[in-house]
């Protein structure tokens, strides 16, 4: 077995701090990882353990992201004309 996967960061931290795009391209990164088969098994356990944070993350920031969508208003023209905040004050 060859390990030739990049190095981890210490905890996963910085999963917060990713973009939607950033966090998906890590994902499969992992994906693809996992999927050759030839990743130590320690080093496996990791991964997918950062994978479920990754996963999760992405989930949070699609659903952001669809909440915002249904707050769009549209015209009778079907333009975008107001949105409301997803959390009003």
């Amino acid at each position: 077995m060859s390990d030739t996967t990049a190095p981890l960061p210490a905890d996963d931290s910085d999963i917060r701090r990713m973009s939607f795009e950033e966090a998906l391209s890590a994902l499969e990164r992992i994906v693809s990882d996992l999927e050759r088969g030839d990743v130590a098994l320690e080093h496996s356990i990791r991964i997918y353990e950062r994978g479920e944070k990754l996963k999760s993350h992405c989930d949070r920031l699609l659903s952001a992201a669809e909440d915002k969508v249904e707050k769009i208003k549209l015209s009778r023209g079907g333009k975008a004309v107001d949105t409301e905040p997803l959390d009003p004050a």
